[in-house]
């Protein structure tokens, strides 16, 4: 049985798991308090960030490795295209661009914000992943004009990669897309996968749930 640890990023490989039919432990780690304490999951990732998993004799972190990792071990599967399908380059770029291109640069204006002083909130790092994040969204809204999923007509785990770096944008802060991005949103987010994903992460859920005013 697979032990995923930690939310957060740790709900792209959920999402896969869920789309795979792959049974898992979700195992949470909170990283705010008492992670000193938490020698289990140090012991799995010395370094101390999520998400982790333990599958059998294999360990590994960073969620989109996890991903590709998952992909391989237990595929083929519908969700990654081979090498000699004309969507694959197009599949590589997104899945990385996920966290890249899209979801790291938020991180950046996301930690400023939580540890920074007020009046040092905005500054030119923040600026310089806002405008990271602008142009490799442009780069997506762009693909979304020419088909319905990130690499083609059919859902892949580049979707998993890139709908979650655009709702953390919009979760964490605000950003705004345009109704391409939103459909494309609602699209992904509609998959019974991504429901079950979800509710095997309470902390996620919650936060979302009071972001969207809901008790």
């Amino acid at each position: 049985m697979i032990t995923l640890y930690g939310e957060g990023r740790g709900f792209r490989v959920a999402w896969l798991l869920e789309e795979m039919g792959r049974p898992y432990n979700m195992r949470p780690v909170d990283l705010l308090d008492g992670l000193e304490k938490d020698s289990e999951f140090l012991a799995i990732n010395p370094a101390g960030f999520i998400p982790a998993i333990v599958d059998g004799d294999t360990v590994m972190v960073e969620s989109i490795a996890i991903m590709e990792y998952l992909l391989a071990r237990y595929g083929p599967t519908p969700f990654a295209p081979t090498p000699d399908d004309p969507t694959f380059p197009v599949y590589q770029q997104f899945l990385h661009m996920g966290e890249a291109g899209l979801a790291g640069p938020i991180n950046a204006i996301v930690a400023t914000h939580i540890l920074a002083p007020e009046n040092q909130r905005e500054n030119r790092t923040t600026e310089w992943a806002l405008d990271i994040f602008r142009s490799r969204l442009g780069l997506v809204s762009r693909q979304l004009a020419r088909t319905s999923h990130i690499a083609g007509d059919d859902f892949t785990a580049a979707d998993i990669s890139v709908t979650y770096a655009l709702q953390f944008a919009q979760r964490t802060t605000g950003f705004t897309f345009g109704a391409a991005e939103l459909d494309y949103i609602d699209r992904t987010t509609a998959r019974a996968g991504y429901q079950r994903a979800m509710d095997n992460f309470p902390a996620t859920k919650a936060w979302v749930a009071g972001l969207a005013g809901v008790n």
